[in-house]
């Protein structure tokens, strides 16, 4: 019964995840179009070292994220200090901060002529940089040091939930074992958290080969700048698609070699809340050392640069809070709204497909849409922009031949392709929190519905919608904030004229002149804040 009713519904699903994976298809078939001449000088000067600085800035993210996520998360599941219960949100706030915009406080801070080495001059008396040394910030592992204080909080949130729900159990038979808190955590915590941190790592490698910005204001040459210099300096596209497959083909490899590497890894253990007794309890030295290690990465990665961000916009207030300034933030909270609703739309159908549908078929849309988060902006632009011109193109052509005047760039000329290309990037997010929903919901309410006599549309609009309110709510709120901080697809999509907070922050950044989009950074900030809010509430009743 319910397979002849979803027939409909599952042709819909397989229709939205051809839109969305249309991209990738077209930007396939754009590297295979032949242009020797650009391809081949990039091959034979610069593509060898854009492929090792993307190779080496992931790897060094991922390591530098994993070591400083890891204690932390340990610390805050398993441990009882000073300060815990905050920590165990306050570790999240960097994922608010672009990380660009870190990238350039700490520039500002520690260049030749910041504050910091201004200060050791005058305390040693130095007079040149030749009297002393100090590490250059501009460079590879300088921006890797940036990303993983950004990017730290996704391995430690699915690392400190990991570490929660292990079961308590085991942790007691460790005790009785001899084992201390150290060796607990290094022979049974962390193996029982590799999952968990290899979906972390995962994570943190696909948005560090998606940042543009902070790689191009530190000028480390990395595939990600390769395609955006090939495209608008070259004026070759062909050659730009060539290096984002390959850019596509090291994502895919890494998680590949991930999966590969635990696919027969088994885990069982019972879950069981974590209880207060459960806890080590530090005192001393060990407590406070505690306290000041988490207090130390929020003052690095949050506060530090939002109040450097704050005392500029106080200072350049004037000047910002001006009729561009409103109308840069209507263009970016109107472009995420109409993107995260879409996004929500399209994740519901095709969870709903997947829920209702006996078939296994009926997976493979949504597998197949959530591929989109994979894709760096800069490459998905190149993959959105080749459809959407034809597209413009064919419906031109047709008006030529009734002798009417088209509609011109009626898609790549306007914010559409902007929307597009955010959708098939975030629609991933929708996707997994709607999922995480539907997993709570007993498949007898579908059951029971259908015997009632309910059509799937029925059982969509008075049964699971209700229901999955949180997950819906919580979906949008995601994609929202990711679709206001998206800034290279949105460099290379935006229309001649359209600008949006990301933007107008990013063309300061690149002129040295921060604090003047100090303002709309401090927005983009506090936007970023408010799922962080809705996830605190969340961490504070597990806890």
């Amino acid at each position: 019964m319910i397979l002849g009713l979803t027939r409909s519904w599952s042709l819909t699903g397989y229709a939205i995840a051809a839109i969305l994976i249309l991209p990738l298809f077209a930007l396939i078939v754009q590297a295979t179009i032949p242009d020797e001449a650009v391809f081949s000088h990039l091959f034979d000067t610069v593509l060898p070292t854009y492929i090792s600085n993307s190779l080496l800035l992931m790897l060094q993210v991922c390591i530098g994220s994993l070591l400083i996520a890891v204690p932390a998360a340990w610390l805050v599941a398993r441990c009882d200090f000073p300060g815990r219960r905050y920590f165990q949100w306050a570790l999240l706030l960097p994922l608010a901060m672009p990380a660009y915009i870190v990238a350039y406080v700490y520039t500002d801070m520690l260049d030749y002529a910041g504050p910091v080495q201004r200060m050791l001059r005058q305390v040693f008396g130095w007079s040149s940089p030749q009297d002393y040394y100090f590490p250059d910030i501009r460079t590879l592992t300088g921006a890797a040091i940036m990303l993983s204080l950004v990017l730290f909080p996704y391995i430690y949130l699915l690392a400190r939930t990991a570490f929660m729900e292990q079961s308590s159990s085991l942790l007691h038979a460790s005790r009785i074992m001899g084992c201390n808190p150290w060796q607990s955590f290094w022979r049974l915590g962390l193996p029982m958290a590799r999952p968990a941190l290899a979906v972390g790592m995962a994570l943190v490698a696909m948005e560090t080969a998606a940042d543009f910005a902070t790689v191009s204001y530190f000028a480390v040459p990395t595939l990600t700048t390769a395609v955006y210099d090939t495209w608008l300096g070259y004026g070759s596209l062909s050659a730009a698609a060539k290096l984002s497959a390959i850019m596509l083909l090291v994502i895919f490899a890494m998680v590949g070699v991930e999966r590969f590497a635990r696919r027969k890894q088994e885990l069982f253990q019972k879950q069981s809340k974590l209880t207060e007794s459960d806890r080590y309890y530090l005192t001393g030295f060990k407590a406070w050392s505690s306290f000041a290690y988490c207090a130390l990465l929020i003052v690095l990665a949050f506060l530090l640069p939002f109040m450097v961000l704050a005392g500029y916009a106080i200072d350049y207030f004037d000047e910002s809070w001006n009729s561009r300034f409103w109308q840069y933030s209507f263009n970016s909270l109107y472009i995420a709204a109409v993107v995260s609703f879409i996004c929500v739309v399209l994740a519901l159908i095709m969870m709903f497909v997947r829920r209702v549908s006996p078939r296994k078929s009926d997976l493979l849309p949504s597998r197949l849409s959530s591929t989109g988060y994979a894709i760096p902006g800069t490459v998905l632009a190149i993959g959105v922009l080749v459809p959407l011109t034809y597209l413009d193109f064919a419906i031109n052509d047709v008006y030529a031949y009734f002798d009417s005047r088209g509609p011109g760039l009626l898609f790549t000329g306007s914010v559409i392709a902007l929307i597009f290309a955010f959708c098939v990037r975030f629609v991933a997010i929708s996707i997994g929190s709607i999922e995480n929903s539907y997993k709570r919901m007993s498949p007898s309410l579908d059951m029971a519905s259908i015997t009632m006599g309910q059509t799937p549309r029925q059982l969509l609009w008075r049964v699971h919608l209700p229901l999955l309110r949180k997950g819906i709510f919580a979906g949008a709120l995601l994609v929202f904030i990711e679709s206001m901080k998206e800034l290279p697809a949105a460099l290379l999509l935006r229309p001649i004229g359209f600008e949006n907070l990301a933007t107008h922050v990013f063309q300061f950044v690149s002129d040295e002149q921060l604090e003047h989009g100090a303002l709309a950074a401090i927005v983009i900030v506090i936007v970023g804040l408010i799922p962080l809010i809705y996830l605190n509430r969340s961490l504070e009743q597990e806890s």
